[in-house]
């Protein structure tokens, strides 16, 4: 069994490998080198600072990246401020980490005016949040434009919610050019972070209408969650055991049935998943350049033409026709 463990973790590295092998279309990594060298060194000081200052946002602005990722792609969308916006969407209400982009944006308008996307900041400072929490370095690719359309209606229907079954996540990440190797590697995201009790406690009091818990769920664990979210608006952590580190636990969780979200839970028990989850929870190693070339890949999503966008001077609005 661990000789097939190993097997089947160094194929998923060759898949990973493979997928993310450079194509004439994506986007480049020198895009700023000449008109904005300094960007990434300003990037990465506004991210310590921040983060020094509230831990909890490294996870919030990865979560804040995949939000913007698939819903019209990577375009910054997620950062209009607007009524009917995707920010001020259902599935956005506990997004956070907004302040942290326009700090950085307001940086770089100093150094190098008209120039960085807000698309592009949002991007690097997901990568430098999974490095401040402990996870894996990954070449940034530049050159995302902003949208400018931003829509509450398409980020409900799209963004997961944790409730859904695993042919649905796996249909969602089809259609943006993801794969099954990229949801559970993406979905290991949550090995950090937490959530509401607000969208987990169907599981424990009501689920599928039985008026009793899901009984997938380990029963220490649920009789810790019981105490923990008799509220709604209490918060918990993503991963029980080790929340505040970037690492594996949150596989050998779902082994465990303690996977928070009914959407991590599944990833173990479907069979298309399932053998995927099983060779990441002893790869550590694996893991790390997986997600690495995952994230890549999500970031690399474009439901847009170029032409279609523009570079924000505010993150929160649309210029105005005389900025340019």
């Amino acid at each position: 069994m661990k000789g097939f463990v190993f097997l089947t973790a160094a194929l998923f590295l060759v898949a990973a490998v493979s997928t993310s092998a450079y194509d004439e279309d994506d986007l480049p990594f020198d895009y700023y080198s000449k008109s904005c060298p300094k960007l990434e060194c300003i990037v990465h000081k506004k991210m310590e600072e921040w983060i020094k200052k509230d831990y909890s946002l490294a996870p919030a602005l990865m979560r804040l990246h995949f939000h913007d990722c698939f819903v019209r792609g990577c375009d910054a969308s997620i950062l209009l401020d607007y009524e009917g916006s995707e920010k001020n969407a259902n599935a956005s209400k506990t997004l956070r980490g907004f302040e942290v982009i326009e700090d950085i944006k307001r940086e770089l308008e100093k150094e190098c005016p008209k120039t960085v996307s807000c698309a592009d900041i949002l991007t690097v400072a997901a990568r430098d949040a999974t490095l401040a929490v402990g996870g894996p370095y990954w070449m940034v690719p530049y050159g995302r434009k902003d949208g400018t359309v931003s829509n509450a209606k398409e980020a409900d229907q799209l963004v997961p919610m944790g409730h859904e079954v695993v042919t649905d996540l796996l249909e969602l990440f089809q259609s943006k050019g993801l794969n099954v190797l990229d949801l559970v590697v993406l979905s290991g995201a949550h090995t950090i972070g937490r959530t509401t009790c607000e969208s987990l406690q169907y599981r424990l009091y009501n689920y599928n209408g039985t008026k009793k818990s899901d009984t997938r769920l380990d029963h220490l664990y649920l009789n810790y969650l019981e105490r923990k979210c008799r509220w709604a608006s209490e918060y918990v952590d993503l991963d029980a055991v080790t929340p505040k580190k970037f690492d594996v636990q949150y596989y050998k969780n779902l082994q465990k049935g303690m996977g928070l979200l009914l959407t991590d839970q599944l990833l173990y028990k479907d069979s298309r998943t399932a053998p995927i989850v099983t060779a990441l929870a002893t790869q550590p190693d694996e893991f790390g350049s997986l997600f690495s070339a995952s994230m890549v890949k999500m970031g690399n999503i474009q439901d847009y033409l170029s032409t279609d966008g523009e570079v924000r001077l505010n993150c929160a609005r649309v210029n105005a026709p005389t900025n340019y």
